[in-house]
């Protein structure tokens, strides 16, 4: 009975030790914090509202000074509530904008620019920051096309009419149908902010597809074009300090090579009244006591010239659309007859020299030159005479053909014995049509214009040599036997 009240005692003195220590353990308290939802979905926790109000408005500073606007504008269905929770994980303020940013991002107003097409799926939509850039923009494109003065002259109504010759604008607008309104565009897109860059776009299109170039010795505007597979008026775009096809390149030079891909088309309707040169036309007449290419001109011809008045309709700097609506001859055309000679062509050259492509314009004489290619000082042998791919190349004289081949300097080359001690050299043919051993007449097309062999462009390395053949007789200037 002793026993038992002592483990009563015991177990009593236990129960109360335990009761005394879970009664000293403190009890968790919820703590306030704020949960962020965008369209009712949780981004995430913060302890603070004032400090993710603060990080957005500093992001939307950086926001209003990249596109100088007065206000940014958070997405729709963001909202900020209080809660009283146990959660203990807390995002920082800069995690739940991330996210934000991910889910939906920010915006400013701004205006749409819609170029439509008759094919939705090829629609071009463009944002920019203030209307005026847009407008600035496609009036800078339109002075492209038209040029500044013509353009200026025509809005504000001061140009001179027509008294003998010139032109006159009817019109000018821009033909594609465009639509121009106010949103809030997402700060994720590509918003325009300078209307120089827009214009680039309007011209080259994304790609923007422009590079340098250094001009080289005998360049011409016409050859630059040609090389780099761009029109002339491409190049005028892109070079608008050039205004002429005569104007001028010296070796060195830089000039931009710019294929545009316009994204509006600017439509010019003019009347156009110009002086139109007529060819005069050629009468032959046949003489069988005269040798074939000894032809003498027995009445010399001459260009008439005629006054056209027309109307145009000028697409991106293209003429799609003439109408003639007026023709006055100022100037009749004289036609020129030439007697030919129809006899058996001999093998001896004799008499003047032909000039063997139409073109006169050399671009490298005969003499010490730094090569194009390899960058050395060497003698060249011959006369680089500019002239289009394609162009007929003329033998200089009746001879005989020796070589009509190709070799890795000189690509597709014909030599002519000419048999009065001369030879002459013809190189960087596309093709030749005469053959080793054929007679050829002065005048006659042996070949077309090239870049075959060791050439940076079209034209046609002609060479002249006494005494012997190509390599083994005296090399001269070619330029002297004319």
């Amino acid at each position: 009975m002793k026993r038992m009240s002592i483990g009563v005692i015991l177990i009593s003195i236990v129960c109360i030790v335990f009761v005394l220590g879970f009664s000293n353990t403190p009890n968790p308290e919820p703590n306030s914090y704020y949960q962020v939802y965008l369209d009712d979905e949780v981004v995430g926790v913060i302890d603070s509202k004032d400090e993710l109000e603060s990080y957005i408005d500093k992001q939307g500073d950086h926001i209003k000074k990249k596109y100088q606007t007065n206000k940014v504008y958070a997405p729709n269905g963001l909202e900020i509530k209080k809660i009283v929770t146990y959660h203990d994980k807390v995002d920082t303020a800069k995690e739940v904008y991330d996210k934000i940013q991910k889910m939906k991002p920010f915006t400013i107003k701004g205006f749409q620019f819609k170029i439509k097409s008759s094919d939705e799926s090829k629609n071009e939509i463009l944002y920019v920051n203030k209307k005026s850039i847009l407008q600035e923009a496609i009036e800078n494109t339109i002075k492209t096309f038209v040029g500044e003065e013509d353009y200026n002259a025509y809005t504000n109504e001061t140009q001179t009419e027509i008294e003998t010759t010139g032109s006159y604008i009817n019109n000018i607008y821009v033909q594609n149908d465009l639509t121009i309104k106010e949103v809030r565009i997402p700060v994720t897109e590509k918003i325009y902010t300078d209307a120089t860059e827009l214009s680039q776009y309007l011209l080259f299109g994304a790609t923007n597809n422009k590079y340098n170039y250094t001009v080289q010795v005998g360049d011409t505007i016409e050859q630059v074009a040609f090389n780099n597979k761009i029109s002339v008026e491409e190049f005028f775009i892109s070079n608008p300090q050039f205004t002429s096809r005569q104007n001028l390149l010296y070796p060195g030079q830089t000039v931009v090579i710019g294929m545009t891909d316009p994204k509006i088309q600017v439509v010019v309707e003019k009347n156009e009244v110009s002086d139109v040169v007529n060819s005069f036309p050629i009468e032959e007449r046949y003489d069988s006591n005269k040798l074939v290419g000894e032809d003498e001109i027995i009445q010399a011809g001459e260009n008439g010239l005629e006054r056209v008045t027309q109307k145009l309709i000028i697409v991106n700097g293209d003429t799609i659309a003439a109408e003639i609506q007026h023709r006055e001859e100022l100037k009749p055309a004289i036609t020129q007859i030439i007697v030919k000679g129809d006899k058996v062509i001999p093998s001896v050259g004799s008499g003047a020299w032909f000039w063997p492509v139409p073109s006169h314009y050399v671009i490298s004489p005969m003499g010490y030159r730094i090569d194009p290619i390899n960058g050395r000082r060497a003698l060249h042998t011959g006369a680089d005479i500019s002239e289009r791919c394609g162009k007929p190349i003329y033998a200089a004289n009746n001879g005989v053909v020796t070589v009509a081949g190709v070799r890795s300097d000189n690509g597709n080359y014909v030599t002519i014995n000419h048999n009065n001690g001369y030879y002459t050299l013809y190189a960087h043919m596309s093709s030749y049509i005469v053959r080793t051993g054929q007679v050829v007449s002065k005048g006659q097309v042996i070949g077309y214009v090239g870049r075959t062999g060791r050439a940076t462009g079209c034209h046609l390395h002609f060479e002249a040599w006494k005494g012997g053949a190509p390599w083994r007789g005296q090399v001269i200037n070619a330029l002297t036997l004319y």
